[in-house]
């Protein structure tokens, strides 16, 4: 992104010469902003982004699910978004900080399910006391990590960012809570909130050194290339009775890059004075489960061992995104998105990490 120099001279009686240089960002002032989460897959990719933006990156992590390794270039803090203490010193220690990036907390729609107190406590107490914090030490941008999981199962493809909010599940739920949180702390405090629901988070940093590295892992593209190289069981195809053209699931894959794209693109504008609110990120297209695993036996050149199983309870038939509303605000377009860049990227990350 270009800097602009601006150079002031001042003159006296006799000359004298001052050169003063500001270095803006174009769209918005370089910026220190705290990344929750961070040493986690969509964090890192976004810290990188963020950083090649030229804002300075704080990372707090209380790596029960990041790796450390993948944000050694910035400065990590070991500590959990809930602990009050750890949170405020963070602002003390490491302020004035701008912008909060909020990527903590649980992921799972199984065990959310199963273990719904935990994700509440996690994905909305613990996130409230990091917005209190926040709105205390006077944040000027909020962007939340938030999921096509609000949305429940839509009668309407593809979704609009206006369609009914009816999660079906505690992740989906402790998601939308968070949002009629920050909705309502910005009425009553004035801190600008932006919530991105994403849909199928995919892919790797072009790098190879940045990837998709969960335990355990539940989604279906790392799972396919653990399965196609025998690291783990053939894989199980949940469902293939659905109202779809080949049966099964059709979902919408975006690459994790141009997610951390649309992240700087959101605390930018938050910081330069765009408007609160939420936004749908994908490309428009879904894949079904069939053709990820013939993209995925394409790409590695063996095709995917599978069994067939039946659907798990509260599976949508299809979840597809309408995403013009975030392109047409912020000039963004998904760069690395189609399925071969998607597959070719992790693919290659897997290959370092298995050697």
């Amino acid at each position: 992104m270009t800097r602009v120099a601006y150079i002031a001279s001042i003159t006296t009686d006799w000359v004298l010469i001052s050169t003063v240089v500001v270095s803006l960002v174009v769209g918005g002032l370089m910026a220190k902003l705290l990344v929750t989460g961070g040493a986690g897959y969509i964090g890192s990719h976004t810290c990188r982004a963020l950083a090649a933006a030229g804002h300075e990156v704080i990372v707090l992590d209380d790596l029960s699910a990041g790796h450390p390794a993948t944000v050694d270039e910035f400065e990590l803090v070991v500590g959990d978004v809930g602990d009050a203490d750890v949170v405020k010193r963070v602002f003390s220690r490491h302020g004035p900080i701008e912008g909060v990036m909020h990527f903590a907390g649980f992921i799972e729609v199984a065990r959310s399910v199963r273990e719904p107190l935990a994700f509440y406590d996690t994905n909305l107490v613990a996130a409230t006391n990091l917005v209190d914090v926040a709105v205390r030490n006077g944040i000027q941008a909020f962007v939340f990590s938030s999921t096509a999981a609000v949305y429940g199962m839509p009668e309407m493809q593809p979704i609009l960012e206006g369609s009914p909010i009816e999660p079906i599940n505690p992740y989906g739920n402790s998601k939308a809570m968070l949002e009629r949180v920050l909705a309502d702390v910005e009425r009553a405090h004035g801190m600008p909130w932006m919530a991105l629901r994403y849909f199928n988070a995919c892919g790797a940093h072009p790098d190879g050194d940045l990837g998709e590295d969960h335990e355990p892992e539940t989604h279906l593209i790392p799972l396919a290339l653990a399965a196609v190289i025998e690291r783990r069981d053939a894989l199980t195809l949940f469902g293939t009775d659905y109202p779809t053209p080949d049966g099964t699931c059709v979902r919408d894959y975006i690459h994790v890059v141009d997610l951390a794209e649309a992240h700087v693109l959101a605390v930018e504008g938050l910081l330069a004075g765009r408007p609160s609110g939420a936004y749908n990120l994908g490309t428009g297209e879904g894949h079904s489960n069939r053709e990820i695993l013939d993209a995925v036996g394409n790409v590695v050149g063996r095709p995917v061992p599978h069994v067939e199983g039946p659907r798990r309870p509260g599976d949508p038939a299809e979840l597809v995104a309408d995403s013009t509303l975030f392109q047409s605000d912020f000039g963004w377009s998904p760069k690395y998105s189609d399925l071969d860049t998607i597959i070719s990227s992790a693919w290659n990350w897997h290959q370092n990490q298995w050697g």
